[in-house]
């Protein structure tokens, strides 16, 4: 992947407004994503007003290291272990069993959680200075097609305040796949 990471400060600037209880529109691997700290329950709810999304359904996480996703899933098997360290860094999102405590704004109705842990090096660079996951959700009202550029999240959520964090795209076609980590079901193809 030859996709090259914003700035620093940049990344800064999106930390700020992450930890500020903001939302941003960031590169991923195929489309621009919407993010936000996922234990700030206002920022999430701004993210599902945006989208017009129901929280039922739940979110994606993503992160740099799959500790920056331990506080969000329990202990995994052997078996599912192997399997994530298959398919991570990369283009792979799991359901994975859900911790208890994990709030219902991020997981839905589920007992299981989405997460990835990202190999476009924009995204991974935002959560390493973030110093944890964030929510990744495409960048989009939810009947319209993924933004793949700022122009396009822009168009979609006009004044907003949503800070765009401008990048490449990681050059990926369709977004990621998911896989039910208890059964290795494929849920959509990448």
């Amino acid at each position: 992947m030859t996709t090259t990471i914003p700035h620093a400060f940049q990344i800064r600037r999106a930390v700020r407004v992450l930890r500020r209880g903001g939302v941003i529109a960031y590169p991923t691997e195929a489309v621009y994503g919407l993010g936000c700290d996922p234990l700030d329950a206002g920022a999430v709810q701004r993210i599902l007003t945006l989208k017009q999304r129901p929280w039922q359904k739940g979110l994606i996480l993503i992160a740099s290291a799959q500790q920056q996703l331990t506080p969000f899933i329990q202990p995994l098997s052997t078996e599912i272990q192997a399997q994530l360290e298959q398919s991570w860094p990369g283009p792979v999102t799991w359901l994975l069993p859900a911790r208890p405590e994990v709030p219902n704004w991020l997981r839905g109705t589920h007992d299981s959680i989405a997460v990835r842990v990202t190999d476009h090096p924009g995204s991974r660079a935002l959560c390493e200075a973030f110093g944890g996951a964030i929510v990744s959700t495409s960048a989009n009202p939810a009947t319209l097609p993924p933004a793949r550029n700022p122009l396009k999240v822009r168009s979609y959520f006009g004044n907003a305040p949503v800070m765009i964090l401008h990048g490449p795209l990681g050059g990926r076609a369709q977004p990621s796949e998911i896989r039910d980590g208890r059964s290795g079901r494929l849920v959509r193809a990448g």
